[in-house]
């Protein structure tokens, strides 16, 4: 029976109001249908995109009204002009270096610990992630497939040194002192606005080994997920006899792609995901409501 949902306690009302966009409570017929497939299926293969995070308090980029294209210019960087040129570097890590403390301080939020719920159950062989901000892992989920990376890990772009986010924080702040840690909105990717001064004043980390540009371990925007990522998603499909979408519009191909295979191979696939999605017309289940209204109190009827 569905009942009134309680929020996790790592949830932040205020941040869920900015964040999450508008959306129609569930319903008992949207509860029985999901609880229905989830009940049905052995081996769901989660696949997880912005919409949980926003619970968290991470805006995504292209829910209606509160996302950032809708209330912002913000543009995010581009893979081959980050490369290419050093003002972009620049830019990107005296903003990402304001936004590091808050974003790496979000918590995970109930549909994170519903998800981890149900492989405690032994019905989910992996969850594959379109985000960066390791929430999954934070909630405790293990096999975990970042699709597009994650920002928790800084690499060389001409040689093999890598270092953790963390620490480099620690070098940039030694190396920038009088930073001024004022933040005004946080962003998918962590990072904020700064003044044009802040940004021409910061001092862009670089390789401690060959002094080369140091890079988030991110797919950013015009970049392609790495080969080897994409076949172990692919045998992770393929191992799998469902696949479970929660909040992900599956705007971007990487995403889609896993949906075109498992209907290939034909896996049952759900979707729960306020408003409309990429895959709607091909999918055997579309709930359009907040994953967190339903799915905790589905993990509870289901795995106790």
């Amino acid at each position: 029976m569905l009942k009134r949902i309680v929020p996790h306690p790592s949830q932040t009302f205020t941040r869920q109001i900015v964040c999450v966009p508008k959306h129609k409570p569930p319903d008992q017929k949207d509860f029985d249908k999901l609880r229905e497939f989830l009940i049905k299926h052995e081996k769901l293969l989660i696949l997880t995109g912005a919409g949980i995070s926003t619970e968290s308090g991470i805006p995504d980029y292209r829910s209606e009204e509160v996302g950032l294209y809708a209330r912002s210019n913000h543009k995010p960087v581009q893979y081959q002009e980050f490369v290419k040129y050093p003002k972009v570097r620049q830019r990107y890590w005296a903003r990402n270096f304001i936004g590091w403390p808050r974003f790496s301080a979000v918590k995970p939020n109930s549909t994170h610990h519903s998800i981890r719920t149900l492989e405690k159950a032994g019905k989910v062989t992996a969850v594959v992630t379109q985000n960066v901000d390791r929430l999954h892992h934070k909630a405790g989920s293990e096999n975990i497939i970042e699709l597009h990376g994650t920002g928790y890990i800084v690499k060389c772009l001409k040689c093999p040194y890598e270092i953790d986010r963390a620490q480099l924080q620690d070098v940039m702040m030694r190396n920038n002192p009088s930073m001024e840690n004022s933040i005004t909105m946080i962003r998918p990717d962590g990072d904020v606005e700064l003044s044009k001064e802040q940004v021409d004043n910061f001092k862009t980390p670089l390789c401690p080994k060959c002094e080369g540009p140091l890079k988030p371990d991110i797919v950013f925007f015009g970049d392609n997920v790495p080969k080897n990522r994409v076949e172990q998603v692919k045998k992770e499909v393929s191992r799998s006899d469902s696949v479970f979408i929660l909040g992900s519009t599956l705007t971007v191909y990487s995403s889609y792609r896993i949906i075109l295979q498992a209907k290939e191979e034909q896996k049952s696939i759900a979707v729960l995901n306020i408003g409309p999605t990429r895959a709607d017309d091909i999918v055997d289940l579309k709930i359009s409501t907040k994953c967190g209204d339903i799915l905790p109190e589905l993990c509870n009827s289901i795995c106790t």
